[in-house]
C-alpha cells in the first residue's frame, strides 16, 4: 500500500522535474527565437546590399558585399582546405582545437561525417574543399523531440499517478467504512453476550467453561476495537514487545489444531517499543494464520524474538509450502492470495500496521519451496 509520505514525496519529485524541464524548454525556445531572428536580419542585410550592388557599378560595393557575406557567418564552424588537406583558413572553431594539429585533424574528420564538403572551383582551375559542421542552434534542435517526449511521458505519468492514488484512496475509504460498520454491527450482540456471561457466572456451572467463554468474548471486544480503528491513526504507547508477543502466541496456540507443533523463543529481559497492542496482536495473528494455511494445518511453527543493534526482530517461521522469490514483495499486495478462498488482505494489513503505523519493516526473510517460510518484523527499540 502507498503511504501518505510516499505520495507526497512522489508528487513533489514529479512536479519539480516537470517544472525544471518545462523551464529549460522555454528558456531554450527563447534563445533559439532570438538567434534565428538575428540570422534572418543578417540575411536581409545581405539582400539589401546585393540590391544596392545591382543598382550600381561601384567596385567598392562589390567588395563590401563580398566582405559582408564572408563575415556574416559567426555560428557555423568551417574549414577551407586544398585537395591535399592543407588548411587555408577556418572560422568559429575554438583555439583549443586549432592549436593542436592532432585535434584539428580529428575535428575535420568529424565535420566530414556531419555534412558533405562543398567544392570550390577557383579561376586558376584550382579546387578547394569547404568542410562545415552544424551550428549550435541546429545541434540543440535535434534534442528537442527527446525533450518533448520526456515532458509528454511525465505528464502521462502524473495523470496516471494522480488517478491511481485517487482510486486507492477511495478504496481505502471504502474498506475503512466497511470495517467501522462491521465493528458497529458486532457491538450490539457482543453487549448481549457480556450480559449472558454475567448470568452464567451465577449459575451452578463449571467455571472453567465460563472463563473460556470470557476469553473469547474479550477477544471479540478486541476484534471490534481493531475494526473500529481502521482508517484512523492509532495511538502508540510504550509496551514490552516480549510479553505482547507471548500473549498473542498463547491465545493462538490454545485455539489452533493440535497437529501444529508450536514453539516460542523469547529473551528473558523486557524490550520496550512504541506499540499499539491490539494492532500488533492482529499482525501476529495474521502471520500465524498465514503460516498455518501454508502448512495446511499440520507442521512446525516457531515464533522468536531477538535483538539486533537498535532493532527488535520478531520472526514467524513455518514448515509450509514456501514462497517463490519473485513473490516476496507481491505477497503484501492487497488481494494477493495463493488460496482458493480468501480476500488476500491479511499480509497487506500486517504491512500497513507495521510500516505505516509503527514505522517499522516487515519482509519475507527467507523461503524455500516445500521447506517453509520466515516472516520478519523489525521495530525500533526505545
Amino acid at each position: 500500500m502507498i503511504s501518505l509520505g510516499q505520495n507526497r514525496v512522489s508528487k513533489i519529485f514529479m512536479l519539480s522535474a516537470l517544472f525544471i524541464i518545462l523551464g529549460l524548454l522555454l528558456w531554450n525556445t527563447t534563445v533559439f527565437f532570438e538567434r534565428l531572428k538575428q540570422v534572418e536580419r543578417d540575411k536581409m542585410q545581405i539582400w539589401a546590399q546585393s540590391q544596392k550592388t545591382i543598382s550600381t557599378e561601384n567596385e567598392n560595393d562589390y567588395l563590401e558585399l563580398n566582405l559582408m557575406i564572408l563575415t556574416s557567418n559567426n555560428k557555423i564552424p568551417l574549414v577551407n582546405v586544398d585537395l591535399d588537406e592543407t588548411i587555408n583558413f577556418h572560422r568559429n572553431i575554438s583555439e583549443k582545437i586549432t592549436s593542436s594539429p592532432k585535434r584539428m585533424a580529428a575535428y575535420i574528420q568529424n565535420l566530414k561525417e556531419q555534412n558533405d564538403p562543398i567544392v570550390i572551383k577557383l579561376p586558376d582551375n584550382r579546387m578547394q574543399l569547404l568542410y562545415y559542421g552544424n551550428s549550435t542552434i541546429l545541434s540543440k534542435l535535434k534534442y528537442y523531440p527527446i525533450a518533448i517526449v520526456i515532458v509528454v511521458l511525465l505528464l502521462i505519468g502524473m495523470v496516471y499517478f494522480f488517478f491511481n492514488t485517487s482510486r486507492i484512496s477511495e478504496q481505502n475509504k471504502l474498506w475503512a467504512g466497511m470495517a467501522k460498520e462491521t465493528a458497529h454491527q458486532i457491538g450490539t450482540p457482543l453487549s448481549s453476550l457480556v450480559g449472558w456471561l454475567e448470568i452464567l457466572k451465577t449459575e451452578n456451572l463449571d467455571q472453567g467453561y465460563v472463563m473460556e467463554m470470557a476469553k473469547d468474548i474479550n477477544r471479540l471486544k478486541m476484534i471490534t476495537e481493531r475494526f473500529s480503528k481502521v482508517g484512523s491513526v492509532p495511538t502508540l504507547e510504550l509496551a514490552n514487545i516480549v510479553s505482547e508477543t507471548n500473549e498473542a502466541y498463547e491465545y493462538l496456540k490454545s485455539r489452533s489444531s493440535k497437529l501444529i507443533n508450536f514453539d516460542i523463543q523469547l529473551p528473558e529481559k523486557s524490550i520496550l517499543v512504541k506499540l499499539n497492542k491490539p494492532l500488533f496482536a492482529w499482525t501476529i495473528e495474521n502471520l500465524v494464520k498465514n503460516a498455518i494455511d501454508a502448512m495446511k494445518g499440520k507442521g512446525d511453527l516457531k515464533i522468536e524474538v531477538v535483538t539486533k543493534k537498535q532493532y527488535v526482530k520478531i520472526r514467524v517461521i513455518d514448515s509450509g509450502s514456501g514462497i517463490s522469490k519473485r513473490n516476496f514483495q507481491k505477497v503484501f499486495e492487497p488481494g494477493y492470495t495463493s488460496k482458493t478462498r480468501g480476500w488476500g488482505l491479511g499480509l497487506s494489513l500486517a504491512k500497513r500496521i507495521i510500516v505505516d503505523y509503527h514505522g517499522g519493516r516487515i519482509k519475507v526473510s527467507k523461503s524455500e519451496i516445500d521447506r517453509g517460510t520466515t516472516f520478519e518484523i523489525s521495530l525500533l527499540q526505545c
